[in-house]
C-alpha cells in the first residue's frame, strides 16, 4: 500500500486561482473523500493527483516518487465510465493492459480476474450499449483495476445513476475497498454518500478552493446515516446550506 503526500499545492489559470496552497497528506490504504460545492476545485484536485495536470507551485508525492505525469500505480475513475462502443466489454477493461504492450494472453487473463472482482463475469463478450448505467460504471473500474494500480482515484463515479444503483455501487466498492486495501480518493458532493464511505473527510471550500474543515469518520461499516447525524449536521453548516437542500444531502 501507498500513500500521497501534498505540499503547497495551487493551480492557477492565468490570473484565476482554483486552488490555494493545498496541504495534504493520504495515508496507504486510506479511504478519503473530497467533498465539496461545484467549483470548488475537488476534479482539478483529482487530476492533479493523478499527473492528468500539473500544479502551479507546490509537490505531489505519491510515496517517495513525485507526481509529474501519469503513473503505472495511479487508476482512475471518471463520472462518464468513457467505454468504447465498439470494443466488447473485456476488450475495453483489457485497454490500458494494451496500450501498455501486455501480452494477449495475459491480458484476457487479468480482463477475467477483474471483471470477477467487480461481479460482472457474465458480460465480458457483450458491448455497452447492452449494459445498464451501473453495470457500466463497473466495468469502468474494472479497467482501471487492470493495470493493478496501488491507488483509485474516483471523480463522482455514481453521479450519473440512480439512487438506488448508486447504494448498490457504494456497497461494491466498499466490499472491493476491504478485500484489496488499495488507498482510495473518492469526489462527490453528497454528504450522505461521503459519510458512508469515508476513513476520512476533506471539505474544500471555494474562493480559491482551499481545504476548510476535515473529518475522520471512526463508526464501522456498513453505516447508517441516523448514527452520523451530528457529523451530518456540522458538514453542512460549513457548507452554509439547509440539509434539506437537493443535490447536498
Amino acid at each position: 500500500m501507498i500513500g500521497f503526500e501534498l505540499s503547497g499545492v495551487t493551480k492557477t489559470y492565468g490570473e484565476t486561482t482554483v486552488l490555494d496552497h493545498i496541504d495534504l497528506s493520504i495515508e496507504p490504504g486510506e479511504f478519503l473523500v473530497l467533498l465539496g460545492r461545484s467549483g470548488c476545485g475537488k476534479s482539478t484536485l483529482l487530476e492533479l493527483m493523478a499527473g492528468l495536470r500539473t500544479t502551479s507551485t507546490g509537490t505531489i508525492h505519491l510515496g517517495q516518487e513525485r507526481i509529474t505525469g501519469p503513473h503505472q500505480k495511479i487508476g482512475v475513475v471518471f463520472q462518464d465510465s468513457s467505454l468504447y462502443p465498439w470494443r466488447t466489454v473485456a476488450r475495453n477493461v483489457e485497454l490500458g493492459l494494451e496500450m501498455a504492450g501486455t501480452p494477449k494472453a495475459k491480458r484476457r487473463e487479468l480482463a477475467r480476474a477483474q471483471l470477477d472482482l467487480v461481479g460482472l463475469p457474465e458480460v465480458a463478450q457483450q458491448y455497452p450499449h447492452q449494459l445498464s448505467g451501473g453495470m457500466r460504471q463497473r466495468v469502468g473500474i474494472a479497467r482501471a483495476l487492470a493495470l493493478q494500480p496501488e491507488v483509485l482515484l474516483m471523480d463522482e463515479p455514481f453521479g450519473a445513476v440512480d439512487h438506488l444503483t448508486r447504494l448498490q455501487l457504494q456497497r461494491d466498492l466498499l466490499h472491493l475497498w476491504s478485500t484489496e486495501r488499495r488507498t482510495i480518493v473518492f469526489v462527490t458532493h453528497d454528504v450522505t454518500e461521503a459519510l458512508l464511505l469515508a476513513d476520512r473527510i476533506v471539505l474544500l471550500a471555494p474562493g480559491p478552493g482551499h481545504i476548510a474543515a476535515t473529518w475522520r469518520i471512526s463508526q464501522e461499516r456498513p453505516r447508517e446515516p441516523d448514527a452520523l447525524r451530528t457529523v451530518h449536521a456540522e458538514i453542512h453548516e460549513h457548507l452554509g446550506v439547509p440539509q434539506t437542500v437537493k443535490g447536498i444531502g
